[in-house]
């Protein structure tokens, strides 16, 4: 049994420096005042272009971001990699309005994967399709509503988009992990991604779709999956996450007058994530997964299912992962008990990750005990660092 409270492996990387800082932002961000007054004024800030770089950088950023660049994330991956974590950096800039800014987009992700290729202690890429595409087109694929020949050319530049980004991680023999989206236009995600899949997963998992498991359809979705995988002859590749987006998600369901497609309680989505991650471990000869939660009753449920199926800690078909600031004691304990572990680590320029950290600022505070638990455990690990100094 894997001891999550296990403090002085979870936070063995950090100073009591580190630590301090830690337990101040996440007491701030505990109250849901300050997160909306902040947001706020980031957002002024960012309408103005006035620089909050000096502000943002040394704190939240530096919380829950690798870098500004691949370069600055070099020195925190060798860090992680020295206690058995390893990384994946994803390029967090938001969806763009227009060719030229997604076509830069997937040239920076190309330089992630081809940064990748040169160290084995990031085993993964990712990409958000949002970054790539027109999510309007998208909508309109996933409605299977009938396109313009300008809509029609930009889907096909978006089909091409992820198509070279998945050559690129084929030939580099890097997964590639392509992220879920909002549920309106996720569909055409899927049909593009299946066919990736079909294509590069011949003898393992290279492409990975991205399961939220807060939507009521996801089970059934990944059996049908499944069941191509095995009709096709390929391997599926799935990453498994609770969702982000549920509040976004409730309203326009409510506005538009449509059955929200969100599970109505927690138990739901908890129920749900955990049979998806049943199904993957039973049936891990047709399929590879990546596990991303923050939930130490998953993980260890995840385990315990791992050892009853006779399956290593360190097989490569599994995964784990928690984003990087939050979570420690799931990762660092993970990683010492030779499970496969990466932190998802941010990375971009500060004005360009603004909406990133404010979505985390916000999920500190809305989701039930999470900061809670995290100042727990720092204040539980300065304790016994304080005690072991008086002795």
């Amino acid at each position: 049994m894997i001891a999550f409270d296990n403090t002085q492996v979870a936070f063995a990387i950090n100073s009591n420096y580190d630590l301090k800082r830690a337990r101040l932002l996440f007491t701030t961000i505990s109250w849901p005042f300050m997160v909306k007054v902040g947001e706020s004024l980031l957002k002024l800030a960012n309408s103005l272009r006035v620089p909050v770089s000096w502000a943002i950088k040394p704190t939240i950023f530096r919380q829950f971001v690798g870098g500004e660049t691949l370069d600055e994330c070099a020195e925190t991956v060798e860090r992680l990699n020295k206690f058995g974590v390893q990384s994946i950096l994803d390029y967090s800039v938001e969806a763009k309005d227009n060719e030229d800014d997604r076509e830069s987009a997937m040239n920076e992700i190309l330089k992630s994967i081809s940064h990748a290729s040169k160290n084995p202690a990031i085993p993964f890429v990712v990409f958000k399709p949002s970054g790539i595409a027109d999510t309007s087109v998208l909508e309109k694929v996933s409605c299977k509503k009938e396109l313009s020949t300008k809509e029609q050319e930009l889907y096909r530049s978006f089909f091409r988009r992820v198509e070279t980004l998945c050559q690129a991680a084929f030939d580099s023999d890097k997964p590639i992990l392509i992220d879920a989206e909002d549920s309106w236009y996720q569909a055409a995600i899927d049909e593009v991604v299946e066919k990736m899949m079909a294509r590069f997963n011949k003898t393992k998992a290279i492409v990975y779709n991205t399961l939220q498991m807060y939507r009521t359809d996801r089970l059934n979705f990944l059996f049908i999956a499944h069941k191509k995988a095995i009709e096709n002859g390929y391997v599926l590749g799935i990453k498994l996450v609770r969702g982000a987006y549920m509040e976004k998600e409730r309203l326009r369901a409510d506005e538009l007058g449509y059955i929200s497609p969100i599970h109505e309680t927690k138990a739901n989505t908890d129920r749900d994530f955990n049979e998806a991650v049943k199904f993957c471990i039973v049936n891990i000869d047709s399929t590879s997964m990546f596990c991303g939660t923050h939930n130490e009753d998953s993980v260890a449920y995840a385990a315990m299912l791992m050892e009853r199926n006779r399956i290593q800690p360190s097989d490569s078909r599994i995964f784990f992962s928690q984003l990087f600031g939050m979570s420690d004691n799931i990762s660092f304990n993970l990683a010492a008990s030779n499970y496969n572990v990466a932190k998802y680590i941010p990375y971009g320029p500060v004005k360009e990750v603004l909406p990133y950290l404010i979505r985390r600022a916000q999920e500190n505070t809305s989701v039930k005990g999470q900061t809670g638990r995290e100042l727990s455990l720092i204040r539980k690990e300065l304790k016994r660092r304080n005690q072991l100094r008086e002795k």
